[in-house]
């Protein structure tokens, strides 16, 4: 590919889930040439660095793309997401992202793809195994699809020390551990690193494997507050928990009178979940947990809150708040990577240029698509933009209020506008619009539970300024 020029209407930095929704949507609402350009081998992004045992947060009927289902809507028979709707594996994911590659994307003509290649700052795509360059002029936009780009364990930057001889590895290791260890031996005692939902994933994983509650130590610089999955899940079924429960959080919107009060209100309503309740929480990122998957890691009794890991020594950890002693044959699994940059907002439509950002928290994909039929439809700039007010990621708890009620701004705005709102309410990434679209006028139940929706959203709204 050396020395080639090639022309695109858009170049798309990454191929992860943001970009292939993007790109997806714009394929079905233009007709413009589209190059994707990312560093991995195949689609799909952080999926490819994922530990194995990775799921969804989400149920799979509304993640992905908009134009090809995820799973097979199974709810799920066994397990700690028993009785909820499948939550799809990084394996799944990864190969969902193969196929739409290779049979929508690839097929059509219209798709470029350079895997293993960098888009450098002077126009020229890369190759990470060559060197060799493709210059490209680009007629339309260049669209950053990184602004979300999670670090994953298996390739960040550790923050901590660690000494000679530490067996320090990330949660990928743990279902390989046979591969390394002599036979019949095996590890006395776990430490887990980090307080996030890879944390999480890596205690349930070691319990539901046959690992002691007792012989699993976990760091926990800090406690955060869990969303309740039984309230994201799609379908009639479920209505009264979503739609029933979004009617109750804007209840505990409207009538909270501080922070600490909207979360305990969220709590008693059981929308929200804490792993201890005896420690407050003071973090809030959008994991979710079901509650079988919590009744599991409240058999974790040994668990250390004494801030950050700052060096692993033989037979010690140093902490923020001092030195603990371990066991000289500890396995420590690091899970400390950031599934969230940091990246402050922008506006999304710029001169020759889109950065993707979350527009309804925590609903990235869907944020992604939207962007890519508002660049089709959406005429100037200026109401493109409008319409695509990024939302604010949590930085502290107020910071959910500032994330809920940009959210309920925006989708204000796109209920406004005929063509969007009819969009939206068949996307099968808004996992509710449909739901609540097709109620039937004579179900009062249901038409009952939407009335206090509407009333509560304008009461929560009233309220939500004074909280944050």
């Amino acid at each position: 590919m050396s020395n080639q020029t090639i022309e695109t209407d858009y170049l798309v930095i990454g191929c992860g889930a943001t970009a292939m929704a993007f790109v997806d949507t714009l394929l079905d609402e233009s007709d413009a040439s589209i190059t994707i350009v990312d560093r991995h081998a195949k689609p799909g992004g952080h999926w490819n660095d994922a530990y194995s045992f990775v799921t969804l947060h989400q149920p799979s009927a509304y993640y992905g793309v908009n134009s090809a289902e995820l799973g097979q809507l199974r709810i799920d028979n066994a397990g700690p997401n028993k009785g909820m709707y499948e939550l799809a594996s990084g394996a799944e994911v990864s190969a969902y992202f193969e196929r739409l590659m290779l049979q929508k994307f690839l097929s059509g003509g219209r798709i470029r793809y350079y895997p293993m290649c960098n888009f450098d700052e002077v126009g020229n795509i890369v190759s990470l195994l060559s060197g060799d360059t493709v210059h490209v002029r680009v007629n339309k936009r260049i669209v950053d699809a990184s602004n979300f780009s999670p670090s994953v364990p298996s390739t960040h930057k550790r923050g901590f020390t660690i000494a000679s001889g530490i067996e320090c590895v990330p949660p990928n290791a743990l279902p390989q551990l046979w591969m390394h260890r002599d036979s019949g031996a095996r590890v006395r005692q776990f430490c887990i690193v980090g307080a996030g939902k890879t944390a999480m994933d890596a205690c349930i994983w070691l319990l539901r494997n046959g690992a002691r509650a007792d012989a699993i130590i976990w760091i926990m610089p800090r406690d955060s507050w869990l969303q309740n999955r039984l309230h994201t899940q799609p379908g009639e079924a479920f209505f009264l928990d979503s739609i029933g429960g979004e009617a109750d959080k804007l209840d505990a919107f409207a009538h909270a009178d501080s922070i600490d009060d909207l979360f305990a209100r969220l709590e008693g309503l059981g929308q929200m979940l804490r792993i201890d309740p005896t420690h407050r929480p003071t973090m809030f990122h959008y994991a979710t947990l079901s509650s079988g998957e919590l009744e599991l890691l409240h058999s974790i009794q040994n668990v250390i809150r004494m801030g950050r890991v700052r060096a692993i020594e033989s037979g010690a950890l140093m902490l923020d708040g001092g030195r603990v002693t371990m066991d000289p044959d500890t396995l420590y699994v690091d899970c400390t990577a950031s599934a969230i940059s940091h990246r402050p907002n922008e506006p999304v439509f710029q001169d020759g240029r889109i950065v993707i950002q979350l527009l309804r928290a925590p609903l990235l994909v869907l944020s992604s698509a939207l962007t890519a039929y508002l660049e089709a439809h959406g005429g100037d700039d200026a109401n493109r933009n409008r319409l695509s007010v990024p939302v604010p990621f949590p930085q502290d708890l107020a910071g959910f209020a500032r994330a809920t009620r940009m959210g309920m701004l925006n989708q204000h705005n796109w209920s406004q506008e005929k063509a969007l709102r009819q969009w939206m309410r068949q996307s099968r990434l808004d996992a509710f619009g449909k739901l609540v679209a097709e109620v039937d006028k004579s179900d009062a139940p249901k038409q009952a539970v939407l009335a206090r929706l509407r009333n509560n959203a304008m009461a929560a709204m009233g309220n939500m300024q004074q909280l944050i």
